[in-house]
């Protein structure tokens, strides 16, 4: 599903296409210190993460572009506006037992660290005592701490999962006594108010000290005081062939999400998962592809409403390879067999390694893989494997895909 949004996404906004993020303010500033809120409006900015360390970066860049605005301290809040996007951070047929996992975080127009909080579980002081449970500001979960701390020798058992019906956190299992902190990384709840608070502890952190509150402007919309914005910072995100690498070479649910709302929000103003349906079924039937060979839910692949046939990826794959306003782009997307991304460690030692470029795709019992081989005779080869339904182990598909790839590559007409 991600050839889907990426190949749409690029041909409507171009590799070029940056996202931007500013800052605005109504309040005056008097003796360097802003009287008022600070608002933060976001148009979809994914890569503000801890990749290359690139949210350092941009706070960094905003913490300047504020001092040299003349403030030093902010006497007001930290409004994330998200209005680019929908409300609608989780997707269509995404399962509730998986919405507190990475792979599973809120879609937002306003992101950080990929709407992931840290959470940490330290053992206790001897065994049976209670852990130490930490969690990022700004999550919006709260924690229920049922977890223990097991003796020295014991296996670490930690698990966390995210109450149905409300906005907890409950932590179980064991941490051995002594043992280093248990690291783990947990979806947030709210995408803008997480961004809010971390853009108001990373300006603390650099010396603009701050007063207020982060929220989100939808919950305090209607006592905003009217009257023009002026922008005191702007920030861009690296280009959509560098987001794109990202989103395809680790397969990044949360990127392709992005897009699809971006995409939505560029070609019919509604930055909605349904508006980037919308964007990507006419780009599609442009390209001569039926409506009944897909049927598109989200940008990712999670949601199990959706359904793709080989020959509709073919054809995309295909489509991209031969436009030459896509091809060096949308190829340097892919991930290269036995060298990098989700097939880094496969097809190693074959004909394919270093040769075949393809993107992966797997959820419960599903696994495919598409992409581009050369044959001996230099031939280059599109393709689509795609196995549902399976009861066998999820390793097996995968030689067998491999193998198919392999078969490709060894393939001659002389």
């Amino acid at each position: 599903m991600k050839i889907l949004t990426l190949a749409a996404t690029a041909d409507a906004l171009g590799w070029d296409y940056r996202f931007t993020t500013t800052l605005e303010t109504r309040g005056a500033v008097t003796d360097g210190v802003l009287h008022g809120d600070l608002v933060v409006r976001g148009s979809g900015d994914p890569s503000i993460n801890a990749r290359d360390r690139r949210a350092d970066t941009v706070l960094n860049e905003l913490t300047r572009a504020l001092q040299s605005a003349g403030i030093s301290a902010i006497d007001g809040r930290i409004v994330g506006d998200d209005q680019a996007f929908d409300d609608e951070g989780i997707g269509a047929g995404w399962a509730w037992d998986y919405l507190q996992y990475g792979y599973a975080a809120p879609v937002g127009a306003l992101e950080f660290n990929e709407n992931l909080a840290a959470l940490t579980v330290s053992p206790g002081s001897s065994a049976g005592a209670t852990p130490v449970v930490t969690l990022s500001a700004g999550s919006g979960l709260e924690l229920l701490n049922r977890a223990t701390t097991g003796t020295a020798e014991s296996e670490n058992t930690i698990d966390y999962r995210r109450h149905i019906d409300r906005a907890v956190l409950e932590v179980t299992g064991s941490i051995p006594l002594a043992a280093q902190s248990d690291l783990r990384t947990v979806a947030v709840v709210n995408p803008t108010v997480f961004f809010a608070q971390s853009l108001k502890d990373g300006l603390v952190a650099r010396g603009i000290g701050v007063t207020g509150q982060a929220v989100d402007f939808d919950d305090m919309a209607a006592e905003m005081p009217s009257g023009d914005l002026r922008v005191l910072a702007t920030t861009a995100s690296p280009p959509l062939r560098e987001i794109a690498t990202v989103l395809m070479k680790v397969s990044q649910n949360l990127y392709a999400e992005t897009l699809l709302k971006a995409l939505g929000a560029a070609r019919n103003g509604l930055g909605t998962a349904e508006g980037g349906r919308v964007a990507v079924r006419n780009t599609l039937t442009a390209w001569g592809i039926p409506r009944d060979s897909y049927v598109m839910y989200d940008g990712s692949g999670l949601s199990r409403y959706n359904y793709v046939t080989a020959s509709t990826l073919t054809t995309v794959l295909e489509h991209m390879f031969k436009d030459p306003r896509h091809h060096d782009a949308f190829v340097a997307t892919l991930p290269i067999a036995g060298k990098d991304g989700t097939i880094g460690s496969r097809l190693r030692r074959t004909r394919a390694e270093g040769n075949a470029v393809a993107k992966t795709g797997s959820i419960a019992n599903v696994r495919s893989l598409s992409g581009f081989v050369k044959t001996r005779d230099g031939e280059m080869v599109v393709f689509s494997i795609l196995a549902n339904d399976f009861v066998i182990p999820a390793a097996t598909i995968n030689w067998i895909a491999d193998l198919g790839v392999e078969i490709l590559s060894n393939f001659t007409r002389r």
